[in-house]
């Protein structure tokens, strides 16, 4: 599987905006997520369509991944709607009698994403939105909640929700395109170990700051319960290493944990 992941917005376009939060960070956020979660399947190649702060045209995002050939687009959203709607809803382009690939992939990915990320379902809809035209590839758009709703934002404060989020994506596409896991060796990268969990949180949101997806994995050590940061879960040491020496560059001393 190609598949081209396309955070929206970025840079001075910070799309919807609501309760303190803009879309373009949570779905870069969940973005770096997914990438992340499928290091673990080998078959699966993942471009971004910015893994930063910047802006970057519609015309710019569908050519990359029409010239790269990717199997599907995939771009991430918020929805707005002066704070009077919430749920979730995805959609494919409005125009597509012959591309049944571009349905059931919707099938698949809105059955995974709507059913376990406690939002309501809005549906699968249709619309006329440039990535979906343009793809040369099966496109879908995901509309993960409404950013102006104060129950939605809650959620999407939530580092453990914006986790589910994007493992619900993996799901859907580990079944849409069959991918499996690889049984060798994962590494994980731990950013922190602390005994206060306030602490953990506080390591997360700095690192949320400088655009580095992170979790808490809690851990028993000497019946002593310790907070890790999780800064990665990479199928190779390589990768493994190259994020310890990111996380340098901002002053974070990590170690990397090998697991079978």
């Amino acid at each position: 599987m190609k598949l081209y992941l396309d955070p929206g917005h970025g840079g001075n376009d910070p799309g919807a905006v609501g309760n303190g939060l803009q879309e373009k960070e949570i779905v870069l956020d969940l973005a770096l997520k997914i990438k992340d979660m499928l290091r673990s399947y080998p078959n699966a190649k993942v471009k971004l369509s910015r893994d930063r702060d910047e802006k970057k045209s519609l015309i710019a995002r569908t050519n990359e991944a029409n010239d790269w050939g990717a199997d599907i687009f995939l771009s991430l959203h918020c929805n707005a709607f002066n704070g009077k709607a919430r749920g979730y809803e995805d959609f494919i382009y409005n125009n597509l009698p012959a591309n049944a690939a571009a349905r059931n992939h919707q099938a698949v990915l809105h059955q995974k994403v709507s059913s376990a990320i406690d939002l309501p379902d809005r549906g699968q809809k249709q619309a006329n939105f440039h990535v979906l035209r343009e793809s040369n590839m099966p496109a879908i758009l995901t509309e993960n909640g409404f950013i102006d709703h104060p129950e939605d934002a809650k959620l999407m404060k939530q580092e453990s929700w914006r986790e589910k989020v994007a493992a619900a994506h993996v799901e859907g596409l580990v079944e849409i395109f069959k991918l499996t896991k690889t049984d060798r060796s994962s590494y994980s990268v731990i950013a922190g170990s602390f005994q206060l969990r306030k602490n953990a949180s506080e390591r997360i949101r700095f690192l949320q700051s400088q655009n580095i997806s992170s979790k808490i994995k809690e851990i028993s050590i000497n019946g002593n319960l310790v907070h890790r940061v999780l800064a990665g879960e990479f199928s190779n040491r390589k990768d493994a290493e190259f994020q310890l020496k990111r996380l340098a560059s901002i002053g974070i001393e990590a170690f990397i944990i090998a697991e079978k």
